[in-house]
């Protein structure tokens, strides 16, 4: 057996933390010879409800769950972290604008990214979840001084999954089918799901789906408007698939990419493809054997990508200017 790695995890009790943690526990996303200590991390008022989590995952009796810590103290939650799942955040309420969501998670961010800086190892990779993910992936990177940016990233793999989902139902194939499909940008109705670059068994896209109006209009808007529709169907925020897409991000991000394909995660941008330095922007992401990523060059972005790219990466700049404050230096 290996010695037990650490992974914490914001917003443990709430639905995409519920929907995950058993995941982990078992061993199907760090392998079935990886013990785990898990660090749950939770406000003041949601403890009595992740100590049931807790009771849960006890009953479980997991193999190679190791350890349980249940805190809302963010220096015990981060305390040796291999990993760090930002989960938890300020859901957007009616008649809040974006900017105020901003400001109100942003705080937490803040916080967080301190804390992870002065408790978790050096080592320790960041995913944050809780949206708007890019931005407060942002904030929680800048506050984390002393640590590489490179270990930090936002969650666009749901955007990633819900692409390949649509291709593979309009073509009639199976979704596993579907590769090479980057969204690019911002998790949120500005991003692109880049089909010009998408593959389908190998052909492309436009090969295999011949529809191009419906590749760059219905497509597209239903990628990036599907939380919405799933809070309409079932008048609650995806949570399953959120979660399922935070495992996916690193499982992707802690083994080889398949030969000639990429993956979907927002980095903090070196100025690749034109987009802003500093931002945490979506892009084709490859991992590397020994455990790195780099962003994969020499993806061709034509006319009509290039200006959806803009935009979001337009929104981004705006979100980033929105919490300036909360960015040292």
């Amino acid at each position: 057996m290996k010695d037990p790695i650490t992974v914490s995890i914001t917003g443990a009790a709430g639905n995409i933390g519920y929907a995950l943690l058993f995941r982990i526990a078992s061993g199907s996303v760090f392998g079935p010879d990886q013990p785990v200590n898990l660090n749950l991390i939770e406000i003041e008022p949601a403890l009595p409800a992740l100590q049931g989590v807790v009771m849960e995952l006890d009953d479980c009796a997991f193999p190679l769950l190791n350890e349980i810590t249940a805190t809302a103290d963010l220096n015990e939650g981060f305390k040796d972290a291999d990993w760090a799942l930002l989960v938890g955040s300020v859901p957007r309420k009616a008649g809040m604008e974006r900017n105020d969501l901003l400001g109100i998670n942003g705080k937490i961010f803040t916080g967080q990214g301190q804390a992870i800086a002065a408790n978790a190892k050096s080592s320790c990779r960041t995913l944050v979840v809780g949206n708007p993910c890019n931005t407060n992936c942002l904030i929680a990177m800048s506050n984390a001084a002393g640590l590489p940016k490179n270990q930090f990233f936002a969650m666009t793999r749901l955007d990633e999954n819900r692409a390949k989902s649509q291709l593979a139902a309009k073509a009639g194939v199976h979704s596993s089918q579907v590769t090479n499909l980057c969204i690019w940008g911002n998790h949120s109705a500005t991003q692109y799901p880049d089909f010009t670059n998408a593959k389908i068994d190998g052909k492309p896209v436009t090969e295999v789906i011949t529809d191009i109006d419906w590749l760059k209009g219905e497509f597209i808007s239903t990628v990036q408007q599907r939380g919405a529709a799933i809070i309409k169907a079932r008048g609650a925020s995806s949570a399953a698939s959120a979660a399922n897409a935070a495992l996916d991000t690193v499982v992707s991000l802690i083994n080889p990419t398949p030969e000639g394909d990429w993956h979907s995660v927002a980095v903090c941008s070196d100025g690749s493809y034109g987009i802003e330095a500093g931002i945490m922007a979506s892009m084709p992401i490859r991992t590397n054997a020994d455990g790195t990523w780099e962003v994969v060059q020499g993806v061709p972005v034509d006319e009509f990508s290039q200006e959806k790219i803009d935009a979001t990466i337009a929104e981004l700049v705006e979100e980033r200017d929105a919490v300036k404050d909360l960015i040292p230096g």
